[in-house]
Parts: C-alpha cells; structure tokens; sequence
C-alpha cells in the first residue's frame, strides 16, 4: 500500500510539475502498461514516465479541447500514453522564486479579450491582413524553387537512414537567397512532411536530433535556417543602391530594408511557401508538420498561423504573448529580435489584441489541425518561467470553441518542460511531439 501511495504522489508531482494533463486509459490500456516504463528524458535526469495515463493515478482532467489537453485525439482510443516527466529538481534547486511562481505582471490580467479570434471570419480577416502586410497585397507567391538533386550536404553528414538530399534555392529580393534542404528517408516514406526550422545560430545538435528522429519514422524532411544565419549567410544589396552590396547583416540591421513596399519579413516566411508549393506540386505529402527552436520557434508559430498547408506544429522556446514579455525571469532576451517585436514592425503586429494569442489560435484551426507550444522552464535564454500559464487554458479553450469540441478540427496545448536548464527541445520534449505525431495522425 505504501508502495501505491508513493507512485501516486510521484505521478501526481509530474503531473503537476509540467502542468500537463493526461487522457486515462481504458482498463484493459492500464493492465497492459502496468505502472510504466521509467527512463531518462532529459539532461540532469530528468526521468519520463511512459504508460502513466493508464496507471489508475488521478491524471487532470483537460477542457472540452478534447478530454485531456495534450492527449487529444488519439486514434480509436489506440497507442502508447503520452510521455510525462517531473520536474528536475537538481536544476530547480539552481533556480529562485521568479522561475517557479506567477509574476506580479499577470495579477488581475484578463485573458480572454486578449484572444481577439472568436469566429472563422476572424481567422480568416487575421489571416489576410497578415499576409497583405508580408507580401504588400500581392498574396503568398506560387512560384517554385530551383532543385538540385543528390547534393553533398556536409551539415547532415552525421544523419543515418538518409536516401538523399536535394537542395532548393529560392530567390528573394535584393539579391538575397535562402536554402533549403530537402530531406529523402532511405526506409519507406510515410507520406507525411516535416519541416525543421533551427533559430539564430543555435548549434546544430537539436536540428541533427529532431531530424534524425523524423528519418527514422519515415518522415521527409526539410530543414531551414534563418536568413543570414548558418547556411544563408550572404551579402544584400544596398537598399539605396541595388548595385552596392553590403557585409551579411543581423536582423536587428534590417529596418532599412522594411518599407511601404517591401517588408524584410519575406526574409523570413517565402522561402517556406516556396518550398511548400514544391512538395505540394511534386510528391504531395498527406500532411505537413512544422518544428522549430527559438527563432525557428517564431517562424514556426507565424508560418503556421498564416498558412494553414501546415497541419500540425511544435514552437519551441519561440514566443511570448507581448503582454507576459517583461515578466519574464530574464526578459531582456525575452523581448525579441527585430522580426518579433512591435516597435520595428508596428503594422504587423496591429492587432488591438495580443498578436500572438492570435496566432496560436490562427495555427490550430482547421481539419487535422493542431498545435503544442513547448516552453522549457528553466530556458538559459529567453521565454522562461511559468508564466504562461495563465494563457494556457484560454488559448486551449477557445480553440476548442472554435472546432466545435472536435479535436480533429482544431487542438492547442502547451507543453512546459522542466527537465533541463538548456535553450533547446529536449530529449523529452522529442519524445511528446513525435508521441503526439504518431497517435493524433488525422490524415490516415
């Protein structure tokens, strides 16, 4: 009896540590996967239990977004319990009060004006004005890239499974381009697309990682990195004068760029449509799945939000609502780059709501839509602390409202992981996103 008590608190503690809530499973799910596997999820020990939504704890019950947040949507009532880990207490204990509580900032704040999607025409107004500010009323391109097939790729050279690689080349503006990495698996292809976006110069171990997880699951996979980042560094002509070309530039030197006519955030968001318009017109894949880290992050929270081509996507340490920004433990980093703040780009971000509640909702809506935003606790750089949490349920919520509490038609949870102190998607939080790959697979 002991014994039972411990494991409950202990599961208990997890559940409540992440803020994760879990579908229980049937009976019969509960006597096949006993108390669960126990293993490492994470750097410093952090430990993911596997099998826990059928161990009889009392799991939190979620919203009507699909009777358990993030275990939404699994198909038939079939598959593994979703992972779950605790908190990792040699790394909280290296942390103070401000990474643990709500900040005085959200005291008394109201979520839910803050959400300004509340009907299909909301989405889809928000979705034009976004895209009309990105391409100056022209629309998403429909062009495609040039592809050069079987390329020596030496970034990927580590990756196994591997069939080829074929590189994409899409032209931008000011004599600009952006690479792209086309991804073939050497197994069977499932049909399915993922899409990796890495962040500002962050090392390519996560990348290789996640990548190397996808190829083994039969994913195609394109990888991206940020304009003048990794494999895009380059020179940019002169905004004054085309013929001048100027040293590679950080994004915080781009506000010369932006005008009424041009916005820099075509840096940013073609190179993706491009491409998409390339797997879309050559292999067609049945869905498309989108993952970044931290300005991967944010390109994968405002790509999936503009263009609903994207099926399912995972924002990791991207993205703060702009009202929670200063709150956060270390808000100096957490305030943005150039591309994610409001100051230097006032007309996209021109919602009387909070832009990026909007986007999380814009990402989630729609057949076989869904969306798990990953924010790691003890993040050594930006979007820390627990925070959000006081979004979390709303945003969950009013998806659900809006698919009609049909979880095939719209799901968004967060998923906070406290198993590590690195600014990277961690080895448990890999382990949910490819869990909520495999048993939320609408399209099969």
């Amino acid at each position: 009896m002991d014994k039972l008590a411990s494991r409950r608190a202990l599961l208990g503690g997890v559940l409540g540590g992440i803020g994760a809530t879990v579908v229980a499973g049937p009976a019969e799910a509960a006597s096949r996967t006993g108390a669960g596997a126990v293993g490492r999820a994470g750097s410093g020990g952090g430990v993911g239990v596997e099998g826990a939504a059928g161990s009889g704890s009392s799991a939190g019950v979620g919203s009507a977004a699909g009777q358990g947040g993030l275990g939404v949507g699994v198909c038939g009532g079939k598959g593994a319990a979703r992972p779950v880990a605790p908190v990792n207490q040699e790394v909280a204990a290296r942390f103070g009060p401000e990474y643990k509580t709500l900040p005085a900032a959200v005291a008394g704040v109201d979520i839910e004006p803050l959400i300004g999607i509340a009907s299909a025409a909301d989405i889809a107004a928000k979705r034009k004005g976004m895209i009309d500010y990105i391409w100056k009323g022209a629309g998403q391109p429909k062009t495609l890239p040039t592809v050069e097939s079987d390329v020596s790729a030496p970034d990927f050279a580590s990756l196994t499974g591997v069939r080829r690689i074929d590189r994409l080349t899409v032209p931008l503006r000011y004599q600009v381009s952006a690479k792209v990495y086309d991804i073939v698996p050497r197994r069977g292809w499932n049909r399915r697309l993922a899409l990796y976006h890495n962040g500002h110069g962050e090392p390519f171990d996560t990348m290789l990682r996640t990548v190397q997880a996808l190829l083994d699951r039969g994913y195609r996979v394109m990888a991206y990195a940020m304009p003048f980042q990794h494999w895009n560094q380059q020179q940019i002509a002169d905004p004054k004068d085309p013929a001048k070309l100027l040293p590679n530039p950080s994004h915080r030197e781009l506000p010369p760029w932006e005008s009424t006519e041009f916005s820099a955030l075509t840096f940013f968001l073609e190179p993706l449509t491009i491409t998409l318009n390339y797997a879309q017109a050559t292999y067609r894949p049945t869905s498309v799945e989108m993952i970044g880290l931290s300005g991967g992050g944010w390109t994968t929270t405002v790509f999936a939000a503009l263009d609903p081509r994207v099926t399912r996507s995972y924002p990791t340490a991207g993205s703060l609502p702009f009202f929670l920004r200063p709150a956060s433990p270390k808000p100096r980093p957490t305030t943005g780059d150039w591309e994610q703040t409001k100051e230097a780009l006032p007309g996209f971000y021109a919602a009387a709501s909070d832009d990026f509640l909007d986007m999380y909702v814009l990402a989630s809506v729609g057949p076989g839509r869904g969306q798990v935003q990953i924010l790691n606790r003890f993040d050594e750089c930006c979007f820390n602390g627990v925070g959000h949490r006081v979004y979390q349920a709303p945003v969950r919520d009013r998806v659900a409202l809006l698919a009609g509490g049909r979880p095939e038609h719209g799901r968004w949870d967060l998923l906070e992981d406290a198993t590590h102190d690195d600014h990277t998607i961690s080895p448990f939080a890999l382990s949910v996103i490819l869990w909520d790959l495999d048993t939320t697979n609408v399209t099969t």
